[in-house]
């Protein structure tokens, strides 16, 4: 456990933010895997199908992992206000409302599944497994909601080194079992679905396991294990409006997904392997945010206002410092990386499109680490509305100049269209943290 109401911000933001920051490339890892594999043994198809899949499971993810990080945030103001009883009834209120949502998430999401492809305008040749792999994957929705939910009640009381070795586990567990059954034994598109369930599953009883027996102080009892009105509507208070938050960006890639499927098949697995580079380099700038979440929510709760301002500078200071160093890596290896994912016939043309994009993206890194690092201040302080809004700035403007630029300038109309609605939302926000920094007293 670590104590953030005492000690340097920096230090604090940094040890807590560097397991977080590998838990969220392994998460990618096991998710890149099976673009890896799928594109070099199964073929461009399969790549395509996953590139198309990707954003509609995002959009369950982030939906399930917005619902953790409200709850999280009012586990992390118990734990340090010193609430112990606070901190396990709202484990219990979240594990078993969110059981509940998530089971009949993934029942909705099966049943819709030909829906989303003519929503999509999924190509009639890859329609088919595409569709085979949302449905599998669909039926992970469960599993992932109670990794992620264990893992924001150890979060929250400073652990986040433990969260990352379920997933690292998890990580050689989807790949190793990747590469057997579709590399070595030949199966198709259907195994990499059933593959990324399973080790989803895994992680989620580990954590459980591990909670049980190491953290009985995060632990509810017997008499605890009810859903709690008086804490259900804060935790759906906080965790509604995150979870909207969260889905917003996947429902915007939706969109621009949807535009770049009308540019070819070509273009869409350039588009799926760039992405999958994207998410490596520049989502772990979330990691960074979530150690800014947990640190304002707990000097909140002990009402140490005068430790806010500081700790969100320094936060600040390790995103842009994270952005200078990865976007550099990332414009240097672009092409290698983009290759690793396509072989065979057309793969040139799919690198080439993919690292131009990629190479944009690059030098955009530093919008989105702002950004970040303002919607974890907001999400520490309690202004769920406020991370709400600026998500839907930046989003929604982004799909609007993807939609006027894509079928004019192809993927790099795509990457101007991110940096107008990250720099949106920072006209937005920047504003708005003096402003809140003055009503509020904090100096």
């Amino acid at each position: 456990m670590r104590d953030m109401t005492k000690g340097a911000p920096l230090q604090h933001l940094f040890f807590y933010a560097v397991p977080l920051l590998f838990g969220n490339w392994l998460q990618l890892a096991y998710n890149a895997a099976d673009s890896v594999i799928a594109g070099r043994f199964i073929g461009q198809d399969a790549l395509a199908a996953e590139g198309i899949a990707a954003p509609v499971m995002n959009l369950v993810i982030l939906a399930i992992s917005g619902l953790c990080i409200g709850a999280g945030v009012l586990m992390s103001e118990a734990y340090g206000a010193r609430h112990t009883e606070r901190l396990r009834q709202t484990l219990a209120t979240t594990l078993l409302f969110g059981a509940l949502l998530c089971c009949g998430v993934a029942l909705a999401g099966i049943a819709v599944t030909p829906q989303l492809l003519r929503l999509l305008a999924v190509p009639p040749e890859i329609a088919d497994i595409t569709g085979i792999y949302l449905r599998i994957t669909f039926l992970g929705a469960p599993f992932t909601f109670f990794y992620n939910a264990l893992a924001a009640g150890l979060k929250s009381v400073g652990d986040s080194k433990t969260p990352l070795k379920f997933l690292a586990f998890s990580a050689v567990l989807n790949i190793v079992l990747d590469l057997i059954f579709i590399g070595g034994l030949g199966f198709g598109i259907v195994c990499s679905a059933v593959t990324t369930v399973a080790a989803e599953a895994a992680s989620a009883v580990l954590a459980m396991v591990y909670m049980v027996r190491r953290v009985p102080q995060l632990c509810p009892q017997r008499g605890q294990w009810r859903i709690r009105p008086e804490l259900l509507g804060p935790v759906l208070r906080y965790g509604a409006v995150t979870a909207l938050q969260q889905a917003v960006q996947p429902i915007c890639k939706l969109l621009i997904q949807g535009q770049v499927n009308a540019l070819g098949v070509q273009v869409i697995a350039a588009f799926n392997a760039a992405t999958r580079v994207d998410d490596f380099a520049f989502t772990p700038e979330q990691s960074l945010a979530a150690a800014i979440t947990t640190y304002i929510a707990q000097n909140r709760g002990a009402g140490q206002k005068q430790r806010i301002r500081p700790g969100f500078a320094a936060g600040l200071r390790l995103e842009l410092g994270y952005w200078v160093l990865v976007g550099s890596v990332t414009w240097c290896l672009r092409r290698p990386m983009i290759a690793l994912f396509v072989s065979g016939q057309g793969a040139q043309s799919v690198v080439a499109q993919g690292a131009a994009y990629l190479g944009c993206m690059a030098v955009l890194y530093g919008l989105p680490a702002l950004t970040n690092g303002f919607q974890g201040l907001y999400r520490g302080m309690g202004k769920m509305t406020t991370t709400l809004l600026g998500t839907c700035t930046q989003a929604g403007l982004r799909a609007l100049f993807a939609a006027l630029l894509a079928p004019r300038v192809g993927l790099p109309g795509i990457a101007a269209a991110c940096a107008l609605g990250w720099a949106a939302m920072l006209l937005f926000e920047v504003p708005y943290y003096f402003y809140t920094c003055r009503k509020q007293g904090i100096r």
